[in-house]
């Protein structure tokens, strides 16, 4: 019963016939555009993003870098939340609980002995191969490489702290760098593009597109965690669980869809309702007639009734010496059960699989659609905008795509998965046909749009093209309303008041699934250690997108971030799975253009 959208054959873009939708000329209103809340982080570009939050931070603080990225990786990048953390408990408080020593020790200034005696090896070493860091404790080199290394191989290279004994200091980046390439280069460009890759890793903003293989993009969204979004290389997303867009359902409701959809849980349904376990080999037996007296392969009878093992004499009325006529009330009660279960399950799963194969022929209708069209364009007729039909095949596909997901969220919604304690049977009756009234409308509409567009209006005359025009006009903007409707109905009426706040659905855009934009970053100065500034150019990393996209809307939640970072492909090693920080295997290509190149001595 495998079957989710699991294989690029069931996945499809609401963006497929979106260009004329400005230029329908139905009553409906679609929203302005606002430039779209999503953008999409190339490997060119990542290094202009992490750098301008850097910027805002160092600026304000008037910090350098290493502090700047040391505060806001333990805030996971989130620069806002830095800020109001300033705020509320003061600069001091936001040093120390990140790890940052600026505090000034009057010893630093002056110059070390000829020989440091090392706490951490016992032995005299000269100054010179000696290292002192921030926070005033001061260890030879070759004890911090040992200590570097090990912390990097151990996955702590973002936050390595002081070797000092109860010191919570982050060592500068610029120190373990340069002590670590000495002898283990391989292991110091690892950590540097791990402190690079933070900037995704470590935000809750911010995702890897899940494309496979992976395009080597990731997302950033502004406003709304649980968004659905479009990477530039055409997959679309939910943002918050990194699987396929699946609103109306909440990503709790499609995980456990497909995990039902996917195991065998339902086949070990279907075996209880249609088969009785053998008494002697406990085997599972289906009765292929009438008689109740059955025999299993191993020679054993039993009645089919109860199950219990019999002689093999019977009459036509009675098996001899057997007789299971008096009700047992447990036995019948968990067969109902199951069989009750089983019909429920597939009557939601029957009707979200026919929407998605209706989705699979009528996304045939576009070359279709296209001949039709340049067809009616070669006669010598007063109508000459067909971008009515373009309009009505993108919100047929847009109205499918809803109508599929509705059907896995009502088997949760009104089951005793997820709600049982949180509705009355008399709610969640009335719930339910309120529900299913909306979904029958919008089905019935959905329909008849498909009807409309799949008729060989080519043939037709040009009146009878006109009335079917209008007819695919009025149905574009009915079903966009009760799809709008129903989006509604789940957010106030049925999630809304419910006590459990985590399903939480992307909200409706009429206009389809955000693509994300090309991230362009202004690089105003350039950070250093010295913190000086230096002008750079402004601009756009890698290509251009549309930029007349919907934005998104919604509350993000400030106090939860995702910790579901799916792993990427390795786009130059085949298809492997990168391991985290501290063990072997790149994420991705990072050799920069020129322009974007960093030199390590200025870091």
């Amino acid at each position: 019963m495998e079957d989710c959208f699991s294989s690029d054959d069931d996945c499809y873009s609401d963006r497929d016939s979106l260009d004329g939708l400005d230029n329908e000329d139905s009553g409906s209103h679609w929203a302005p555009s606002k430039g779209p809340s999503s953008k999409v982080i190339t490997k060119e570009s990542l290094l202009a993003a992490q750098r301008e939050d850097l910027r805002r931070v160092m600026e304000l603080l008037s910090v350098r870098e290493h502090h700047a990225r040391t505060l806001l990786i333990y805030h996971r990048w989130d620069v806002e939340n830095l800020f109001a953390v300033l705020v509320e408990k003061g600069k001091g408080s936001l040093f120390m609980e990140a790890g940052v020593s600026l505090v000034d020790h009057q010893d630093l200034g002056l110059p070390l002995p000829p020989t440091v005696m090392c706490e951490i090896c016992i032995e005299d070493v000269p100054s010179g191969d000696t290292t002192r860091m921030d926070c005033g404790h001061c260890f030879c080199n070759d004890c911090w490489t040992g200590h570097f290394v090990v912390k990097i191989n151990e996955g702590q290279s973002k936050r390595i702290k002081c070797m000092a004994h109860k010191c919570n200091a982050i060592c500068d980046e610029v120190v373990v760098r340069n002590l670590v390439s000495k002898t283990h280069p391989d292991l110091a460009e690892k950590f540097d593009r791990f402190l690079l890759e933070s900037y995704i890793e470590d935000n809750k903003r911010v995702n890897w597109c899940p494309s496979a293989p992976h395009c080597g993009n990731a997302i950033r969204i502004e406003d709304d965690d649980f968004s659905e979004v479009e990477c530039s290389c055409g997959l679309q997303f939910c943002f918050s669980c990194l699987s396929e867009a699946h609103s109306p359902c909440s990503c709790l409701m499609w995980e456990l869809w497909v995990k039902k959809c996917r195991d065998e849980s339902e086949t070990v349904n279907w075996i209880t309702v249609h088969t009785k376990p053998c008494p002697k080999c406990h085997k599972p037996v289906e009765k292929n007639g009438g008689c109740n007296l059955v025999s299993c392969i191993c020679g054993q009878a039993f009645c089919w009734l109860c199950g219990g093992a019999t002689g093999r004499d019977h009459t036509w009325s009675s098996i001899a010496g057997h007789s299971c006529g008096r009700y047992k009330a447990d036995g019948e009660k968990k067969a109902e059960r199951a069989k009750r279960d089983l019909y429920r399950y597939m009557h939601y799963h029957n009707r979200y699989k026919a929407h998605t194969d209706s989705f699979k022929l009528e996304s045939k209708l576009k070359e279709t659609i296209q001949e039709k069209v340049s067809v009616l364009e070669e006669r010598d007729s007063r109508l000459r905008d067909f971008s009515w039909v373009h309009n009505g095949l993108y919100r047929l596909f847009r109205s499918r795509r809803v109508l599929s997901y509705s059907y896995p969220f009502a088997f949760y919604m009104f089951g005793d998965e997820l709600f049982k304690d949180e509705m009355t049977d008399n709610e969640r009756e009335i719930k339910q046909h309120l529900f299913e009234d909306q979904q029958q409308q919008l089905e019935e509409n959905v329909e008849k749009l498909s009807k409309f567009l799949e008729s060989p209006f080519d043939q037709y005359e040009e009146d009878r093209v006109m009335k079917v025009r209008m007819q695919v006009i009025n149905l574009s903007a009915v079903t966009d309303k009760l799809c709008q409707k129903m989006y509604e109905c789940i957010e106030n009426d049925l999630l809304g008041p419910l006590q459990l706040g985590i399903h939480n659905i992307a909200p409706y855009r009429s206009k389809g699934i955000e693509r994300a934009s090309e991230l362009s970053v202004c690089w105003g100065n350039k950070v250093n250690n010295s913190d000086k500034a230096v002008p750079l150019h402004c601009g756009s990393s890698g290509r251009t997108t549309e930029s007349d996209q919907p934005s998104g809307s919604g509350s993000s939640d400030e106090s939860g971030f995702s910790s579901r970072k799916r792993p990427r492909k390795d786009i130059s090693g085949g298809g492997k799975h990168p391991r985290k920080d501290g063990s072997g295997g790149g994420f991705f290509d990072l050799n920069l253009p020129a322009a974007d190149i960093v030199d390590r001595s200025e870091l």
